[in-house]
């Protein structure tokens, strides 16, 4: 494990919302509002408007507070000055090679379907323009439970007076999904995806907030040199500069195999058979002790 920064203490707000289309909730500067009137995403979108959720009516909450944290929750926040890449393309290739980035590139099995698309290809290539390697670079966001929409609409009809909102006695209150976004984008990312890549050779590089990854079972280790998948854990970093978004921080690299840690990351925690036989006990005293419903069928037939 190689640790680079100290975890920040986050103040925390009474609402959810950390950064509105790239610039902190509290940011009043002529900038954070021009990128809020036109809807503009400075993290290197594929277009420069934010195009979360709906092209027209951008959902642009980058991140949001959850347990005294900075949560990323948009794929594109890990771009920023393309740091992702440069630590991804350190670990394929070295500090050597001439590489470059291709976006969203899909990804086919042997009978030529879908195993989704790769976030980032990293290709390096030679003094003619020949690819000569590559990596995979997956970015991992965090699934939100609860509506953020509301307190985000909210704050936009006004942000300067709701930038110190109270949110907190409102319903479905936003929070942080770790289970389901490691089950059900982490996981799937690993096996497909990942096991094509590993397949063949290629290196895989996982990009995600400290938050989530403390979440993760505790992943089996291994030089760098051994490695064939490098865990990027970072963090948002946060300043007192009005006019300039947060800094995305790298926290730690973790280097792993891909087999133990696919194994570790899809294997349940097994809980005693004796719970879930409490569970099953439960329900069927519950059952034998109600009364069967009886109703009465009226009859079509006169009497």
């Amino acid at each position: 494990m190689e640790k680079m920064t100290t975890k920040q203490d986050v103040t925390m707000p009474k609402h959810p919302l950390a950064e509105i289309f790239g610039f902190p909730a509290h940011d009043m500067s002529d900038c954070a509002q021009r990128y809020r009137k036109n809807r503009l995403c400075p993290f290197n979108n594929k277009i420069p408007n934010c195009t979360k959720d709906k092209a027209q009516a951008p959902l642009g909450v980058c991140s949001i507070y959850y347990a005294n944290d900075i949560v990323i929750t948009c794929p594109v926040r890990f771009r920023q000055d393309w740091r992702v890449a440069d630590d991804a393309a350190d670990f394929f290739f070295g500090d050597q090679a001439n590489w470059t980035t291709l976006t969203e590139v899909r990804l086919n099995d042997a009978d030529g379907g879908s195993a989704g698309n790769i976030d980032l290809v990293i290709c390096a290539y030679d003094e003619t323009g020949r690819i000569v390697d590559f990596g995979a670079l997956e970015i991992q966001a965090v699934y939100i439970s609860g509506n953020v929409r509301n307190p985000f609409d909210e704050y936009m009809s006004s942000p300067d007076s709701r930038s110190t909102m109270d949110w907190t006695k409102e319903a479905n209150y936003p929070k942080a999904d770790y289970l389901s976004s490691s089950r059900k984008r982490l996981a799937p990312q690993m096996i497909f995806k990942g096991g094509i890549l590993h397949s063949w050779g290629k290196k895989m590089a996982v990009a995600l907030n400290s938050g989530f990854f403390d979440t993760l079972p505790q992943l089996p280790e291994v030089s760098r040199e051994k490695a064939d998948i490098a865990w990027f854990v970072y963090d948002i970093y946060q300043h007192s500069n009005q006019g300039t978004p947060y800094q995305l921080s790298l926290g730690q690299i973790v280097y792993t195999q891909f087999e133990p840690a696919l194994s570790r990351i899809t294997k349940p925690q097994v809980g005693a058979v004796s719970d879930f036989l409490a569970v099953l006990q439960k329900k069927l005293d519950q059952k034998l002790r109600t009364p069967p419903t009886n109703k009465i069928i009226n009859s079509n037939f006169r009497q």
